[in-house]
């Protein structure tokens, strides 16, 4: 794609000066901190759905998502349908509604409020530095993929993103945050469902793209069993079972697939998806700044229903170029390739629009919300309690643009290691998100969980993620004489679903044996909080 026409650099550069100026705009109505993190919770129930959905759908989703459909097939649209819509309709009914109502800024804040300041500052801890460090790795990612989709070296590629994200982000916050993440949804899930119609008209329809891929399967058969006859190494490992579950949603244990039915249903489905969209402060600060708590309610509900059509709109194109281009080196070329041969000028230039929207509105989303976290659970609890709108707005600022400066600086360091540096904080991020959403949903749902009890089973979830991750190495697994743990790739939803378990029958039983909390913590719960409208 780096053949690109003057219009496709005509129609991103207008794409480009529209989003900094919805940004600086918004920028110019931030007269406060509350302003800054929550936008002054004026935020209507389409803007925050909308948002939402972006924010979920980076950069790395839209190629990585269509690299592994090619790779895969289908199976990968459970982290939409099965990982995001029945979370977010749960959330949108049970607790968004009731963190609302309770008037926090983080959730490490409702976490002090229901608990302890210990467990707060524990897990805001975990939070920030995770956002701080994925910050570098989606500034690597995105300049990875701007270079092979349109040439930009690395190093300018960084640069140049965290710029335009954290320009309108330091001025604007939340607000900017979301009315540019609304542009950025429309043009990301408009310019993919255009190449999905055009894709699908190249091969026919619906059913003739099934004919092909059975076709492009047959003929990778046919190769097989010639390499075979001539005592060759098989070319392919797994191909007929990869075969039979390319387009099927369920996939049995015993296939190749990095997506089994038991990791989909109770790593994602179970845990990781209800800590996103329950737990995750750049998710749930959105609803936080809803104009009312009805608008905090629809606007999870809009972004479920939008979340139907995110599958179509960036696994199916994978699809599409199996059917068209097989035997690609790399995966993650599926998306490029094909949209570089079925799309016309003008056209190309708005997919490129929206490729950029889904890096700038991942990037500009943990932008502010590492810093509502640093700021309100470290700066104002620790360093200054009695700080007015003003100086937490200075703070906020302050603090976003430091982090910018360190993302930039953490993403030049990482461009020096070899490593699967996603893999890796995917893997950071399953240590402690099932343990902090365990507590959490015990929080809120049990009046008899105690705030001792919550954190001492926070540290022995974080604990048993570890020791799973340690097991499932080959290093140690041979340092101490025995087989590794997991021998599947990237075994991360595993570590989530056994530290949550371990997290919530941990602080259910070590609650029986510690004092019950105060009337005043147990008021954050929903039974608490139900009886007290009652009175």
């Amino acid at each position: 794609m780096t053949q690109l026409a003057v219009l496709d650099y005509l129609v991103i550069a207008i794409y480009l000066v529209v989003t900094i100026g919805i940004g600086l705009w918004v920028g110019s109505y931030v007269k406060s901190g509350q302003d800054l993190f929550l936008a002054g919770r004026s935020l209507p129930w389409w803007a925050v759905g909308v948002s939402l959905v972006a924010t979920d759908i980076g950069g790395t989703d839209l190629i990585g998502v269509g690299g592994t459909a090619y790779r895969w097939g289908l199976a990968v649209a459970n982290f939409e349908w099965i990982g995001c819509i029945p979370a977010m309709i749960v959330a949108a009914f049970v607790f968004i509604p009731h963190f609302w109502r309770c008037g926090i800024t983080t959730i490490p804040e409702f976490l002090e409020r229901r608990f302890s300041l210990p467990l707060r500052t524990a897990v805001a801890g975990c939070w920030f530095v995770f956002m701080a460090c994925n910050l570098g790795v989606m500034l690597l990612a995105s300049a990875i993929f701007l270079q092979s989709l349109i040439g930009v070296p690395v190093i300018p590629g960084i640069l140049a993103t965290a710029l335009f994200a954290g320009a309108y982000t330091y001025f604007g916050g939340l607000a900017a945050v979301v009315y540019t993440d609304v542009l950025q949804g429309v043009v990301m899930i408009g310019g993919c469902l255009l190449a999905v119609a055009i894709g699908l008209w190249q091969v026919g329809g619906i059913g003739p793209l099934k004919e092909r891929v059975d076709q492009q399967f047959e003929r990778q058969k046919e190769a097989r069993l010639v390499a075979m006859a001539a005592d060759q190494p098989e070319p392919a490992v797994g191909e007929d079972a990869r075969a039979a579950s390319y387009f099927s949603l369920i996939v049995p244990v015993d296939t190749p697939s990095p997506f089994p039915w038991p990791a989909i249903l109770f790593g994602l489905a179970l845990v990781l998806s209800p800590g996103y969209w329950i737990g995750n402060q750049a998710i749930v600060q959105r609803s936080l700044g809803a104009r009312s708590e009805f608008d905090a309610k629809a606007a999870y509900v809009c972004g479920a229903l939008l979340k139907n059509i995110i599958p179509i709109a960036v696994a199916v194109p994978g699809l599409i170029a199996f059917a068209l281009y097989p035997g690609l080196e790399n995966p993650d070329g599926a998306l490029p390739t094909l949209i570089s041969a079925i799309l016309p000028s003008g056209l190309r230039g708005l997919f490129v629009a929206a490729f950029l929207a889904a890096l700038m509105s991942s990037v500009d989303s943990y932008l502010n919300s590492a810093a509502t976290i640093f700021t309100n659970d470290f700066y104002r609890r620790f360093l200054r309690p009695n700080a007015d709108e003003r100086q937490l707005l200075n703070a906020g600022r302050f603090v976003t643009l430091t982090l910018a400066i360190w993302a930039i600086g953490f993403a030049l360091f990482l461009t020096t290691l070899d490593a699967a540096i996603y893999t890796i904080f995917q893997t950071l991020l399953s240590f402690f998100q099932g343990p902090a959403i365990a507590v959490l949903l015990l929080g809120v749902l049990f009046r008899r969980v105690t705030a001792d009890a919550a954190f001492v089973a926070f540290f022995i979830g974080v604990a048993t993620s570890m020791t799973l991750f340690l097991l499932s190495q080959n290093w140690f697994a041979t340092a101490v004489g025995t087989t590794p743990l997991f021998r599947i790739a990237d075994p991360f939803l595993y570590y989530s679903v056994w530290a949550f378990l371990a997290t919530g029958v941990s602080c259910v039983f070590l609650s029986y044996f510690t004092r019950t909390d105060s009337p005043e913590r147990l008021r954050y719960t929903l039974r608490g909080w139900k009886q007290e409208v009652a009175q």
